[in-house]
């Protein structure tokens, strides 16, 4: 009887939290809809929705948001591919880079944006060094890298911990697929970039564009950086969110909701598009084992 129900009392602290999750997602779609009987509104609408997309101000966050998370997504996939391309090729050892990796993956965003404040703002160390070696006249003088309109500072601070996670990612398969198909292409007459190109990195297609589609759901929906590096306006969509969630007109709390509405909308999609991709992987392994 103990050994029956002994896995059922394992899983029960993830049971009960999935059931929290559950009923606070459930009542935040609710509020989305104009839902929320405490503040008197009652009526189910569209009407919220409608507004935050008609509303430039919130329009832009939107798009803001969307800018960001695909610009640094984009970018930690082409520059993460490229750096497991050279690994893969020259035959490192790929457990070493496996562990040199984590090491950025596993530093908390605050940290990272830290980081990217105290080098690259106008007051930052690379300012400072360019100032002293009179490359400008002052630190003034120094790009805007940092709460500026473009993002820049929220994309370096994203990149820092998706580049490495994209090699994480997908090293492993890449060197595996090299090391077996690759090895045959080779013989067979075509060189290490052919091979690459031709062989490896069509077969590791699905799993890079996996990798792309969590990285930009989580950029889309992270806070922190965004708060702590963003520009005045436009504001990302989750710190947009926050600020109409705290307002002291409970009334926009809807609004609040349905821009997590809408970006909870974005990656249900991503992940219906992450599990296509993931079914097809297991598709063509059953196929290669037959």
């Amino acid at each position: 009887m103990r050994k029956k129900y002994t896995p059922y009392l394992l899983l029960l602290p993830q049971i009960i939290l999935l059931i929290i999750f559950a009923i606070g997602l459930i009542n935040g779609i609710t509020q989305s809809f104009g839902v929320i009987p405490t503040f008197g509104l009652r009526e189910p609408t569209l009407n919220y929705y409608k507004e935050v997309l008609i509303s430039k101000y919130m329009l832009n966050s939107i798009l803001f948001s969307l800018y960001i998370a695909g610009t640094s997504s984009i970018f930690a996939v082409i520059i993460g591919t490229l750096i497991c391309m050279i690994i893969v090729i020259n035959k490192k050892t790929i457990k070493i880079y496996e562990r040199l990796v984590q090491i950025p993956i596993v530093v908390p965003h605050v940290v990272v944006a830290i980081f990217i404040l105290n080098i690259f703002s106008k007051s930052g160390l690379l300012a400072r060094i360019l100032s002293a070696l009179d490359l400008i006249s002052s630190q003034e003088q120094f790009i805007n890298l940092v709460y500026d309109k473009y993002g820049i500072g929220i994309i370096l601070a994203y990149l820092w911990k998706e580049i490495p996670f994209i090699i994480y990612f997908a090293i492993s398969i890449m060197a595996n697929i090299n090391d077996s198909l690759g090895e045959a292409a080779i013989n067979l007459g075509a060189s290490k970039w052919e091979t690459f190109r031709k062989v490896t990195l069509p077969l590791c297609k699905n799993t890079i564009l996996s990798g792309f589609l969590i990285i930009f759901v989580f950029a889309l929906g992270a806070y922190e950086i965004p708060q702590l590096l963003g520009p005045t306006l436009p504001k990302a969509l989750p710190v947009l969110s926050y600020i109409q969630y705290i307002h002291p007109n409970l009334q926009n709390r809807p609004y609040a909701m349905a821009l997590n509405g809408i970006i909870i909308l974005i990656s249900l999609i991503s992940a219906l598009l992450y599990y296509k991709l993931i079914k097809n992987n297991i598709s063509a392994l059953k196929d290669k084992n037959r």
